[in-house]
């Protein structure tokens, strides 16, 4: 299946550390990309698969459908591939799905970016209450979950560079914030989220007829 990939990669990007900004020596390079398998291969009862491992160490790649799929329901981790400026190889088909980027968002991002936020942040809280220890890690990107959530709200573009906050979230990582003043920071948070929720101008819906149109195209081409 590695062929998929290095054949038919559409796009592939950098996310993680180096396209938040938060990366140090030694920093992974979190591979995530887009790949458009054959039309033909759809024929057969063997269907291409939806995600693929590989072949390069920290990468995943989805097949343009279910990459689109999870992008309309507004999943982070999709969206900030269409966002990272961190790109590693680009074709035709990747440049027209980057051309539509805009018309997978919608309103549902206050509700997935928050609720991994919660998700998050639930999960830290339960292993401190099970063991006394705290993943400062995860409570970092909890915060940026958070940050990123209001900024697509208010500016209908995907954060991924947090330099602005990069020492206040890096001591967060380091476990030098006092877990008071990272619950703290993380309600102000929600409080932004939940206003730019109310304020924002993106649609209560994506554009799913677009991202049809674009789906049609590829297919026809491939």
């Amino acid at each position: 299946m590695n062929e998929l990939v290095e054949q038919h990669t559409i796009l592939a990007v950098v996310v993680g550390s180096r396209a938040y900004g938060l990366d140090g020596p030694g920093s992974d390079h979190d591979r995530r990309g887009v790949f458009a398998a054959p039309t033909r291969s759809f024929w057969a009862l063997d269907k291409p698969p939806t995600h693929l491992d590989g072949p390069l160490a920290e990468q995943f790649s989805w097949e343009i459908e279910r990459f689109c799929v999870l992008a309309l329901q507004a999943n982070p981790t999709v969206l900030e591939v269409l966002w990272s400026p961190l790109i590693e190889k680009i074709n035709p088909d990747g440049k027209a799905l980057l051309a539509v980027r805009d018309a997978f968002l919608s309103r549902r991002v206050a509700d997935t970016y928050g609720a991994y936020a919660r998700d998050q942040l639930a999960r830290v809280d339960a292993r401190r209450e099970r063991t006394g220890e705290t993943n400062h890690k995860q409570a970092m990107h909890m915060l940026r979950l958070l940050m990123a959530g209001a900024h697509v709200l208010r500016t209908g573009e995907i954060l991924l560079d947090v330099r602005p906050w990069r020492d206040q979230l890096l001591a967060v990582k380091r476990g030098e914030v006092p877990w008071d003043s990272i619950t703290s920071w993380a309600a102000s948070l929600q409080e932004e989220l939940a206003a730019a929720a109310e304020a924002t101008s993106l649609p209560s819906s994506p554009g799913t007829s677009v991202i049809d149109q674009l789906l049609y195209d590829v297919r026809e081409r491939g």
